[in-house]
C-alpha cells in the first residue's frame, strides 16, 4: 500500500514542531530531514536535525533535481530531498513535511496528489502571546515575526484543510485522520 504525503505549514509559532514531535509516536509516519546552508545551531546533529550542506553543494543538488521543494528563507536555502521521501511512500509510510508556505506551494504543483495542511491559531491575539512568550526575539523581531504570519495566514485558503491549534491532541488525531482515510 502507498503511502499518503501530507504537509503542514503555517505561521511561525503555531505549533508546527510541536505537532510533529507528537506524531514522532506513530510507526506509520516517516519525517523527512531537510536540507540546508545554515550552520547548525548549538545541540543540532547533521543528518538528524538538517542535513547541513554548503551553498555549492544545495546550488548542484538544485540543478540535479533532488529536491522536491525548497525556498529561500531568512537567508538560506532549505530543501525536501527527493528520494527518503519517495522510498518511504512506497514502503507504505506516510510522510509528514514541515514546510513554509512557498515549499507547500511547489508541492501542489509539482505533487497534485499530496494533502495540504494549514495549522492556525485560535485567534492572532494568542498566535502573538506565544511568539512574545518565547522571549527570544527583539520587539522589531517580534513585529517582522507578526507581519509574516499575517501574510501566511492570508494563505490558508490555498489548503485542502485547516486544523485550529487549539489542543495538540486535537490536532495530531486530525492528522492521522487525514493520512489514514481512503482518497
Amino acid at each position: 500500500m502507498q503511502g499518503r504525503l501530507l504537509v503542514l505549514s503555517g505561521p511561525g509559532g503555531v505549533g508546527k514542531s510541536t505537532i510533529v514531535n507528537e506524531l514522532k509516536k506513530y510507526p506509520e509516519f516517516f519525517f523527512s530531514v531537510s536540507a540546508t546552508t545554515r550552520a547548525p545551531r548549538n545541540g543540532e546533529i547533521d543528518g538528524e536535525a538538517y542535513h547541513f550542506v554548503s551553498e555549492s553543494e544545495f546550488e548542484r543538488m538544485i540543478k540535479d533535481g533532488e529536491f522536491l521543494e525548497w525556498a529561500n528563507f531568512a537567508g538560506h536555502k532549505y530543501g525536501t530531498p527527493t528520494t527518503p521521501v519517495e522510498v518511504a511512500l512506497s514502503s507504505g509510510k506516510h510522510v509528514l513535511l514541515e514546510i513554509e508556505i512557498e515549499g507547500a506551494r511547489q508541492i501542489r504543483s509539482a505533487r497534485p496528489e499530496a494533502l495540504l495542511i494549514f495549522l492556525k491559531p485560535p485567534s492572532f491575539e494568542e498566535l502573538e502571546e506565544r511568539i512574545r512568550g518565547r522571549r527570544t526575539d527583539s520587539e522589531e523581531r517580534i513585529q517582522a515575526r507578526l507581519e509574516l504570519a499575517r501574510e501566511e495566514m492570508a494563505a490558508a485558503s490555498e489548503f485542502d484543510h485547516v486544523v485550529v491549534n487549539h489542543r495538540v491532541e486535537e490536532v495530531v488525531a486530525a492528522l492521522v485522520s487525514l493520512a489514514t482515510r481512503q482518497a
